[in-house]
């Protein structure tokens, strides 16, 4: 493997936000556990379980709009508008 990263590598900045979000869903994630093995009332689990798989989305959205935005920058270079169709469409 070489030391230089793909062109179509999320920015640093976008890497970021998206790290932040999935952090984000992780420790929603430990929460629910916890809220499972305490028993909890099966609508509060509910709740949080859409909530952590909406931030997983939002995070998978991210990631696609980066891939956008650098293919409008760069057609020559950037990832296939197809195969960036089909991954906005597998978060659907």
């Amino acid at each position: 493997m070489s030391g230089t990263a793909p062109t179509n590598a999320l920015a640093d900045d976008d890497l970021a936000a998206v790290v932040r979000r999935l952090q984000r869903a992780q420790g929603q994630l430990g929460g629910i556990i916890r809220m499972i093995q305490e028993g909890r009332d099966c609508k509060d689990v509910v709740t949080q379980i859409a909530a952590v798989s909406k931030a997983v989305d939002r995070a998978g959205f991210a990631v696609i709009a980066a891939g956008l935005r650098h293919c409008l920058a760069d057609p020559q270079s950037g990832p296939d508008p197809a195969e960036m169709e089909r991954l906005f469409l597998s978060l659907a």
